[in-house]
């Protein structure tokens, strides 16, 4: 399975995202539940008050892959609103909330805003553009390249020391989940790059401490 993009995104309009959720309805969903399964047809779409989801795909030994992660004014579910099936698996990352809007809700929404109809066609161009870069991954980029390319996505800006800490902390499941490995490969990279001076682990927080190898 192909190595995608992680998705940070920055929310979307929140005029209309906030007035949308609105007129949805408020459901809390616990750590692990699973709000949309892929396969099944599906009408409604999902806004994040609070929390945050894991967009995933699953083969049939259990590996799973992470295609993003979402968080509050961001939304999951808009492409099953033609009617067709999920392309994949929702769940709550953490103890979350979220608007459920039905697709019913959600059209008389944009007849009564057209302008919102092209927000949801940009988000659906960016998926599709983070689907190709994901297809290029796979095929150009060995695990490790994977690897460096995710922490550079995941790290903030350097500070005074120049020094990069990621954004948030991840354990090396959820990386290997990213990056379409094992656990163990992970583990392994990281206490290589650990060793060579290149990250530091500090309350099991990763931090760049300078520009990682192209190479290893």
């Amino acid at each position: 399975m192909p190595a995608p993009t992680v998705s940070f995104v920055s929310p979307p309009n929140t005029h209309h995202v906030e007035a949308l959720a609105a007129l949805g309805v408020p459901r809390k969903y616990r750590r692990g539940a699973l709000l949309i399964q892929e396969g099944e047809t599906g009408d409604t779409l999902y806004i994040v008050l609070q929390g945050r989801l894991r967009a995933f795909v699953a083969d049939n030994h259990g590996r799973e892959l992470t295609l993003g992660m979402y968080g509050p004014l961001e939304y999951v579910g808009e492409m099953s609103l033609d009617g067709g099936p999920r392309s994949a698996n929702v769940e709550a990352a953490e103890g979350s909330t979220c608007s459920v809007v039905s697709r019913a809700t959600l059209l008389d929404y944009i007849a009564a805003h057209p302008e919102f109809a092209l927000e949801l066609m940009s988000r659906l161009i960016r998926r599709a553009r983070l689907a190709t870069d994901s297809a290029r991954s796979v095929a150009l980029i060995d695990v490790y390249g994977r690897l460096v390319r995710l922490l550079n996505e995941l790290a903030r800006q350097p500070d005074e020391n120049g020094e990069r800490p990621l954004k948030e902390r991840l354990t090396h499941q959820q990386m290997s989940q990213h990056l379409a490995c094992s656990r163990e490969m992970v583990s392994r990279l990281l206490k290589d790059l650990e060793t060579g001076g290149y990250i530091d682990v500090r309350d099991r927080w990763i931090v760049l401490r300078k520009p990682l190898p192209a190479r290893w």
